[in-house]
């Protein structure tokens, strides 16, 4: 039974690190964005309005407490249906996986409203001159050779492992090719999204050079570590399934889905750090009227 109680904890903790602690967080972050920079003082920087922030938040933390309230009850079942000799990993598996998904919803949401609002300052500060700062960027300025190292081994790795599965294959295995396909698929859209990361356009037009180099070192340990822990998790799974440890699956589930979500609402919150610099604070200050506004 130690892997159920194991197992319940750490779809406590993917309760309370997602939907508590999280939004408790990214709304303190914006209330303090609020204080430091008013709206009645630089409305640019509230293409909405400070009433349409204080919606959007109202909004968000009401969607969490709904989605907590729902985790908890999930929990309860969870408690009540793994305590029994006959349990069977599937369905706890396939309700974690949706209910991380309900999670996701007040995220994307927020990332919605967070586009918008960037979209009408990128209009706003169009004709603004920006000095552009030049430099050469490398993966290896923001992870460590090691991690790269380790991360593009784990591929011959997983290839060689899915191959020898595939001489004894277990119920549900999808096959050497479908799984190679996936995890190669994984890699190339990693390579894309930090190469993206590293040369992409500025979000935020109001983003420091400072603030933008933190955004591009957490955006790229997101890509590449994210890439790792889903190649280990999925080597993980298949292992507890050869070696007849299923009961362990939605302990490892739940875990990596935790550890997911650190890495992309650390990438996240690194978005909310784009604050002004002392130039566009000037140019706020003699120009009170929103462009966007008029």
């Amino acid at each position: 039974m130690f892997e159920v109680y194991a197992f319940l904890a750490m779809f406590t903790a993917q309760i309370v690190v997602f939907t508590v602690l999280h939004p408790m967080k990214l709304i303190g972050r914006v209330r303090a964005r609020l204080t430091r920079y008013p709206a009645e003082r630089f409305p640019q920087l509230y293409p909405h309005g400070s009433e349409g922030v204080e919606r959007q938040l109202t909004v968000h933390r009401l969607l969490n407490a709904s989605i907590a309230v729902a985790g908890v009850g999930l929990l309860a079942w969870f408690f009540s249906y793994m305590r029994r000799p006959d349990w069977d990993d599937g369905p706890v598996e396939t309700l974690v996986s949706l209910f991380f998904a309900l999670q996701l919803i007040p995220v994307m949401l927020f990332m919605l409203a967070t586009a918008r609002t960037n979209k009408v300052l990128r209009r706003s500060f169009r004709e603004e001159t920006r000095k552009a700062v030049f430099e050469r960027r490398s993966v290896f300025d923001f992870v460590s050779p090691f991690v790269v190292f380790v991360t593009l081994l784990c591929y011959p790795l997983f290839v060689a492992f899915v191959i020898y599965l595939e001489q004894n294959p277990f119920p549900g295995f999808a096959g050497a090719y479908v799984n190679i396909g996936v995890v190669t698929a994984l890699y190339a859209v990693t390579a894309l999204c930090v190469y993206a990361s590293l040369y992409g356009k500025k979000v935020n037009p109001l983003q420091t050079h400072a603030d933008r180099m933190r955004t591009i070192d957490v955006a790229v340990k997101v890509c590449i570590y994210s890439c790792l822990a889903i190649v280990a998790f999925l080597s993980l799974n298949f292992s507890l399934v050869t070696f007849d440890l299923q009961h362990w699956e939605p302990l490892a589930h739940s875990a990596f889905l935790v550890i997911f979500a650190l890495l992309y609402l650390n990438w996240l919150e690194s978005g909310l750090t784009g604050l002004p610099s002392e130039l566009d604070l000037e140019r706020l200050r003699s120009n009170p009227v929103s462009s966007a506004a008029r």
